[in-house]
């Protein structure tokens, strides 16, 4: 679900303790407090305003208005230009109460003074417990306040065509340097079929490759940000992928979630996904026909350290200028904590939950018919317990992933490599970084 769920993960530790920082440097933190005042109950009926890119919502959505007559929530999608539409609004002063803003979004949209701070509800800071440690960290800036609840995580996992794997008689792969040995297999026994598709145009998809491989991106020491988006462990990354480019062996003319993707798919001519665990209900809606053809396994890992990593994940945030945040935060804990609202969420959208509750939810603990009654979601859950919490996302990530994809689409094209787009991230992020007068310095 790329950029329309691009339910983007963690800025832990190092992270947020930058973030509080460059809050003391900005207009957001006085803002964010200011806004946040009181949280007494409105007198009378409510409606709130809740924008979101999630299939299904607005079942769920229906669901509460029918259990909460005098707060009633009118739903927006927009899925078709997720944070253009949003930044719209900020500017205008016409945000909703309400809005579904990626893990990697929330620093960028602090500076800009998107957020309320509602810690001043005693629901709010109750609601801790009920989340994931590292999802909590992120959306209270480690510690500073409540500007979201979390939604949904994406720990990362293989998506393999087993029966395809089978009838050429190639083992499903457990390392990468197994997958690039599986990738010429494939190709080798059919030149029409590739392991798998590289979109230039996922930066997001190509940060939880790095994520996996233990690359930090950014940390925070020394007052400064220290940006390493080209580090050693990101260009092992990216020159794994550059070979299996040059080698032809994978495809890089299809956008992730395109027609043109499932074409591809149903003609049998890629037999593996790298994707999060959100892409479980992609296949199962867009292909049924290979419904008992497909499995879920551990992502192929780097060496011994088993690591995975995350690609996805979103918040529901209080925006600035919403007028009732007592309700605000009662309709957003209940969204994101509450069994049925989770189950709902679970079987439309396809999330996997933040909340601990959800990790509970009997649609998790069962098989699941389109693979093949295979409990997937324990390969989900395992997935989630070896992600690196320290791994953290700068204030200016949305500058660095266009900067990101511009570069990789280019080496993708055959001008420069994969490697030379982490350089041009690098720059980029130390660059908008300095325009914006947040220090800092280029790390290791």
């Amino acid at each position: 679900m790329s950029s329309t769920v691009t339910r983007t993960r963690l800025a832990v530790a190092a992270a947020t303790a930058g973030i509080v920082v460059l809050a003391g440097c900005s207009s957001s933190g006085s803002s964010d407090k200011a806004s946040a005042s009181s949280c007494e109950p409105a007198k009378g009926k409510v409606t709130l305003q809740y924008w979101n890119t999630v299939p299904g919502m607005d079942k769920v959505v229906d669901l509460w208005n029918k259990q909460h007559p005098n707060v009633q929530v009118e739903i927006k999608n927009i899925s078709n230009d997720q944070y253009g539409i949003l930044g719209n609004a900020l500017k205008a002063n016409k945000a909703p109460d309400l809005a579904q803003v990626g893990y990697d979004e929330l620093p960028n949209l602090r500076t800009q003074s998107a957020f309320v701070d509602a810690s001043a509800c005693k629901a709010a800071t109750a609601a801790k417990s009920k989340f994931v440690p590292w999802t909590w960290s992120q959306t209270s800036f480690g510690g500073t306040g409540v500007f979201a609840i979390p939604q949904d995580t994406g720990p990362m996992a293989l998506y393999v065509r087993s029966d395809l794997f089978k009838k050429y008689d190639v083992a499903v792969p457990t390392t990468w340097d197994e997958y690039a040995t599986a990738a010429e297999k494939l190709h080798k026994a059919d030149p029409n079929l590739d392991i798998t598709f590289f979109d230039p145009n996922n930066a997001e998809w190509f940060n939880g490759l790095l994520w996996q491989n233990d690359a930090k991106m950014y940390g925070y020491s020394g007052d400064k940000w220290q940006v390493s988006v080209d580090s050693a462990q990101s260009k092992q990354v990216a020159d794994y992928w550059q070979k299996l480019i040059a080698e032809k062996v994978v495809r890089t003319d299809l956008a992730h979630g395109s027609t043109q993707m499932y074409a591809a798919y149903q003609k049998d001519q890629i037999a593996t996904y790298v994707g999060a665990a959100w892409g479980y209900s992609m296949f199962r809606d867009n292909l049924p026909k290979q419904a008992g053809k497909w499995t879920i396994v551990p992502m192929p890992t780097w060496g011994a350290n088993g690591s995975s990593g995350d690609w996805g994940g979103s918040t529901v945030a209080f925006m600035k200028g919403g007028k009732h945040l007592y309700e605000s935060v009662e309709f957003n804990t209940w969204l994101n904590s509450d069994p049925d609202a989770l189950a709902l969420e679970n079987k439309l959208g396809g999330l996997y939950p933040a909340a601990t509750a959800g990790l509970d939810l009997p649609a998790l603990q069962q098989g699941v018919p389109y693979y093949n009654n295979e409990k997937i979601f324990d390969v989900f859950a395992d997935a989630s317990k070896k992600i690196d919490t320290s791994f953290a996302w700068g204030p200016t990530q949305k500058t660095v992933n266009l900067a990101l994809q511009d570069a990789m689409a280019k080496a993708a094209a055959g001008s420069g490599t994969l490697s030379d787009a982490l350089a041009t991230a690098q720059a980029a992020a130390l660059k908008s970084m300095k325009d914006q007068a947040i220090p800092a310095t280029a790390g290791k």
